[in-house]
């Protein structure tokens, strides 16, 4: 089976009184303005929250420039040529330059609760992540596994606000997978790192064989996997082992999948120099 791809529909708008719009949603704390190839030359509408926050939150008015992207582009500068009387704004951009490669870091993590996994999503693009899969685990909820923020556009938005606020112009490639079997059948991170052998690595606090926080720096691409909030099943343990994955410890508290995800990726990237 092929990991399953997520749609681009409709993104609703997480903070704001306005139900949908066709465009990506930002939320109020970006510090990038993100466009997609298409936006360019069309006017941006009224409910867009990147016009809401140009207007209500940095109070830009026509003339104004402010800091942008365009999404697997460049960055420079836009600037509010006319704002319309209906409240849809002009625009015009002034991008230059390649987008920044992502860091040498796929991680895998167990399903959630959809509000969480959003979190985690927004989080881990924001750190710059290459690649996002979820899988569903033996010990996870399975209802979490039929989100509608895979088909409904809401996790493109996620990954794009956390590019936004981390001042980038792309996003990681996300994939969904039904299980840890299948997603270590799969071994999507081969194709990535072709040219290289990754660093394996699963997070277990149970039973495991060292921890994160104390294995040796390293050049190599690292590839994580977090398990649910229920953690891993023995029969998991010893597929990853099988597979050649080393379990380490995250320290002895028990933590939310996102908080995980989030601690686990800047360990990895501190080791591998990322971070430096």
């Amino acid at each position: 089976m092929k990991p399953k791809p997520f749609g681009l529909v409709t993104v609703t708008i997480g903070k704001f009184p306005y139900k949908k719009c066709q465009s990506p949603c930002y939320t109020i704390s970006v510090n990038l303005i993100l466009f997609e190839a298409h936006e360019v030359g069309k006017t941006l509408p009224r409910r867009d929250e990147r016009t809401i926050h140009l207007l209500k939150v940095l109070h830009k008015k026509a003339g104004d420039s402010f800091e942008a992207g365009l999404l697997d582009g460049g960055r420079g500068s836009g600037k509010i040529e006319k704002i319309n009387l209906d409240g849809s704004i002009v625009f015009s951009l002034d991008v230059q330059g390649s987008p920044a490669p992502r860091l040498p870091l796929r991680v895998a993590a167990g399903f959630s609760r959809p509000i969480q996994v959003r979190r985690l999503l927004r989080e881990l693009s924001s750190l710059g992540v290459q690649a996002i899969d979820l899988f569903g685990t033996e010990l996870g909820e399975k209802s979490y596994r039929d989100t509608k923020l895979l088909n409904d556009g809401g996790a493109r938005s996620a990954l794009i606000e956390g590019a936004a606020q981390s001042r980038d112009t792309t996003i990681p490639a996300l994939s969904v997978f039904d299980s840890v079997e299948q997603w270590l059948r799969q071994c999507p991170w081969e194709e990535q790192y072709r040219h290289t052998v990754p660093l394996l690595i699963a997070a277990d606090n149970v039973r495991p064989e060292g921890a994160l926080s104390r294995i040796a720096p390293t050049k190599r691409p690292v590839v994580l996997a977090i398990g649910s909030e229920r953690g891993w099943s023995d029969r998991e343990r010893d597929l990853f082992e099988a597979a050649g994955f080393s379990r380490l410890s995250l320290g002895s508290r028990a933590l939310r999948t996102e908080t995980a995800c989030v601690a686990a990726a800047v360990l990895a990237l501190e080791k591998t120099g990322e971070l430096g």
